[in-house]
C-alpha cells in the first residue's frame, strides 16, 4: 500500500515515516511538508519521497491525496502558546487546512487518520479524560483542534468516508525541536539540563501529563492504516500514566548526571493543569499494543539531544 504523511518531515512525521518504511505491508510512503516546523533532515536515510507544499494549496493536496492509499494527517501548526500570539494563522492550518484534505480525501475515496489534541477537554477536572467528556478548549490551537477532529467525523458520517481521529497526549521524543519559543517541554527539559542552563517551569510544577513516546504513537499509527482501523467516535492515544512536571524534572536530572537549577515562571495563559487518557478505547481498537515506558523514552531522548549538542558545529 502507498501511504501519504501530511507533516510528513516534522517531529511525530519524520519517526512515522521511519516505521512506515520498514513495515511489509507498505510500498511507498509519501511525506507532505510545507517545512514550516518540519525539516529535510528529518527524512535523513529513510527513504520517503518529500513532497514540498502546503495543505493550504487544494491541487497539491488533491494530486498527494489521488496517489495514494491511505492519509494520515499530521500536519499542523502547533502550540498553544504560538496560537495565542497568532489565533488566526492556527486556525488557516488547522481547521481549514484539514477541510482541503478531507475534500482530497472524499473525492479519492481515501481513508484518513488525522491527529486531534488532547487540548479538546480543557479544564475539566475529571481523570483520566474519557471520550464522552464534554469539550472545553481554552485556547485557539485547542478550538482549532476540535474544529479538525469535529470535520473528519462528520465526513465520516456524511460520505461514509473510512476515518480515525486520535486525540494525542504530550508526545515526545527524538526529532522534537528545542531552541524557540513554542518549543515542548520535554526538549526543553533536556537541552537544557544537558547544557547546564536553568529549567524554567511556568507555574508550580506540580500539573501532570499522559506522556506518550513518539515510537510508541508511530507504531500505533502505522497499524491503524495497514488494518482501515476506524472510529466514529474519537479515541485517546495515551496510555493512562500521570507524571508531574517536578518528578519529570527529578528524571532528566538524574539522565543528564547533573545538578539542575529550576527556576518558576509565571503560569501560561491557556494552559491545562491535569491530563491523563483513559484507553479503553484505544486498547479495544489495538489490542497488545504496549506503551513504551516513561524511563526507557526518556533516556534514549535525552541520548538523543546529547548527540544532537556534541555534534553541533561550534
Amino acid at each position: 500500500m502507498r501511504v501519504l504523511v501530511t507533516g510528513g518531515a516534522g517531529f511525530i512525521g519524520g519517526n512515522l515515516c521511519r516505521e512506515l518504511v520498514n513495515h511489509s505491508a507498505v510500498s511507498e510512503v509519501v511525506a507532505f511538508d510545507d517545512l514550516t516546523t518540519g525539516s529535510e533532515g528529518n527524512l535523513d536515510g529513510v527513504g520517503a519521497t518529500l513532497i514540498t507544499g502546503s495543505i493550504l494549496d487544494r491541487p497539491a493536496i488533491d494530486d498527494a491525496v489521488g496517489a495514494v492509499d491511505a492519509v494520515i494527517h499530521l500536519a499542523a501548526r502547533p502550540s498553544v502558546p504560538r496560537s495565542v500570539a497568532d489565533p488566526l494563522r492556527s486556525h488557516l492550518v488547522n481547521a481549514t487546512g484539514t477541510m482541503h484534505v478531507l475534500e482530497a480525501c472524499r473525492r479519492a475515496g481515501t481513508p484518513i487518520i488525522t491527529a486531534s489534541s488532547s487540548s479538546v477537554y480543557g479544564p475539566t477536572r475529571v481523570l483520566p479524560k474519557h471520550e464522552e467528556l464534554p469539550t472545553r478548549p481554552q485556547s485557539p490551537y485547542a478550538a482549532s483542534k476540535l474544529a479538525s477532529e469535529s470535520a473528519v467525523l462528520a465526513y465520516g458520517a456524511t460520505y461514509g468516508l473510512p476515518v480515525l481521529a486520535l486525540r494525542f497526549f504530550n508526545v515526545y521524543g527524538p526529532l522534537q525541536s528545542v531552541g524557540h519559543a513554542y518549543a515542548a517541554v520535554i526538549p526543553t527539559f533536556a537541552d537544557a539540563a544537558l547544557r547546564g542552563q536553568p529549567l524554567h517551569v511556568h507555574g508550580d510544577g506540580r500539573q501532570t501529563r499522559d506522556f506518550t513516546f513518539v515510537g510508541s504513537v508511530a507504531r500505533l499509527l502505522t497499524d491503524a492504516a495497514v488494518r482501515r482501523v476506524t472510529s466514529p467516535t474519537p479515541v485517546n492515544l495515551a496510555f493512562g500514566t500521570r507524571t508531574s512536571l517536578i518528578d519529570l524534572i527529578d528524571k532528566i536530572r538524574g539522565l543528564a548526571g547533573r545538578p539542575v537549577e529550576v527556576v518558576h515562571d509565571p503560569a501560561r495563559p491557556g494552559d491545562v493543569r491535569d491530563s491523563q487518557a483513559e484507553s479503553s478505547r484505544l486498547r479495544e481498537l489495538f489490542p497488545g499494543h504496549e506503551p513504551v515506558p516513561l524511563d526507557v523514552g526518556l533516556a534514549e531522548t535525552v541520548s538523543w539531544y546529547e548527540r544532537q549538542i556534541a555534534t553541533a558545529p561550534r
